[in-house]
């Protein structure tokens, strides 16, 4: 019969706390059962996936977050499936769009919550390039704390540092909220329109597809945004602390 190891084992094999023995067992990241009210975690199979992670890992065992290299992007640090269902959350609480983005502005995660007037110029060929850099000029900004900045569509957007260790690793980016003297005037429209090779009636029948926030929604959403970068810093030390271990221990195994 198979040896079936307590949440305790757990623990005291990754040298993790408790709390992330149970987040991995309900999340399916680890091989776990379920008995009546307690997590049971089958031997042979725990053996295979420690196996399974120090080969995939390719991650030096040290404690101290490594230095930015070829092998650690921000995009190959991230649980995304985890990481996008906060994004979704927070993105309709808020209700804004929200996009995770490394430092030169490429997406990582796919954009939540979006207004209308993004999609549709969304469609265009050129468009994905000219929001890119858009959020890039926000990771260039001297400003620390997060900053209403207008974007490449007029819009109001503002952004949330992620670090990794003492490094700039990426973006939450938060956009699509109408500024002050939302309608744009028609020289406005046009010079949108130009950028994105539309027509300015395409952008007219958007205009109002966009996010409505008043004053005190508005300092609300800096406020936050920069807490939801804090977590998506967080998810990714404790990863790479936890396959720091894990290599340390298929290491001692061997």
């Amino acid at each position: 019969m198979t040896e079936m190891l307590t949440a305790k084992d757990m623990q005291e094999l990754l040298q993790v706390d408790r709390s992330t023995i149970y987040r991995m067992a309900e999340a399916s990241r680890i091989p776990a059962v379920k008995v009546g009210k307690q997590w049971r975690f089958p031997r042979d199979q725990i053996d295979l996936w420690l196996q399974a992670q120090a080969a995939g890992a390719g991650l030096s065992a040290q404690k101290n977050i490594p230095q930015t290299n070829n092998n650690n992007e921000l995009s190959s640090l991230l649980p995304l499936e985890c990481v996008q269902l906060i994004q979704d959350t927070f993105a309709d609480t808020l209700g804004v769009m929200l996009v995770i983005t490394d430092m030169q502005g490429k997406p990582i995660t796919r954009v939540s919550h979006t207004c209308g007037l993004f999609e549709v110029i969304h469609q265009r060929p050129n468009a994905v390039q000219k929001c890119i850099e858009s959020w890039h000029g926000l990771a260039t900004a001297i400003e620390i704390e997060p900053k209403f900045m207008p974007s490449a569509l007029g819009l109001l957007c503002a952004r949330g540092i992620i670090k990794v260790g003492t490094e700039l690793k990426g973006m939450v980016v938060m956009g699509c909220i109408a500024p002050d003297n939302w309608p744009p005037e028609p020289e406005q429209i046009q010079q949108m329109a130009d950028i994105f090779e539309v027509t300015p009636d395409t952008l007219t029948a958007r205009l109002d597809d966009v996010f409505y926030l008043d004053r005190a929604e508005q300092q609300k959403a800096l406020s936050v945004v920069q807490r939801i970068a804090n977590i998506v810093s967080h998810i990714v030390n404790e990863r790479y602390t936890l396959m720091g271990k894990l290599e340390s221990i298929a290491k001692l195994a061997a």
